[in-house]
């Protein structure tokens, strides 16, 4: 999976999937509803607890105004995982609050977007968000946290 989008609102989940598909880089999706929706499926518990949870997303983009448990606190929850602490989170919200701003960096955020109002503008700023964190950024991989076996001489 490329992308898990964490987003309550149907308009702006309609349009930000809309952007990362026109992304040249993004391959699968999902689509998370609440903030428990997202833990479930970051951290494979829950009704996906028989899901693989090696196979995390290339990047994460939550908003912070969620039902069940807010932006924050999913946040707080995958920093807070060895298996995902290094998981790239963007926060795509409409709050443009220097409360906000900081909160989320002090809690690991790797980026802070305020979502922009007009349409065309919208989809532009989702579009570039998608081909920088799914082309050009290099992460790594959980799997690559561990130290390869000495070779043999």
């Amino acid at each position: 999976m490329d992308v898990l989008l964490v987003e309550d609102n149907p308009d702006d989940a309609e349009l930000t999937l809309m952007a990362l598909r026109d992304c040249e880089a993004v391959g699968e999706l999902v689509h998370a509803l609440d903030g428990a929706q997202a833990l479930e499926y970051i951290l494979a518990g829950g009704p996906r607890a028989c899901r693989n949870g090696a196979r995390l997303p290339k990047v994460v983009v939550l908003d912070l105004k969620l039902p069940k448990l807010d932006g924050l606190e999913v946040l707080r929850r995958i920093r807070s995982d060895e298996r995902t602490r290094r998981l790239p989170v963007v926060v795509l919200s409409s709050s443009d609050q220097e409360s906000d701003l900081r909160r989320c960096y002090e809690q690991g955020v790797n980026s802070y977007v305020v979502k922009p109002v007009g349409f065309e503008e919208y989809l532009e700023r989702v579009s570039q968000l998608g081909r920088y964190w799914l082309a050009l950024n290099r992460t790594q991989r959980p799997e690559a946290d561990t130290e390869p076996p000495a070779s043999r001489v």
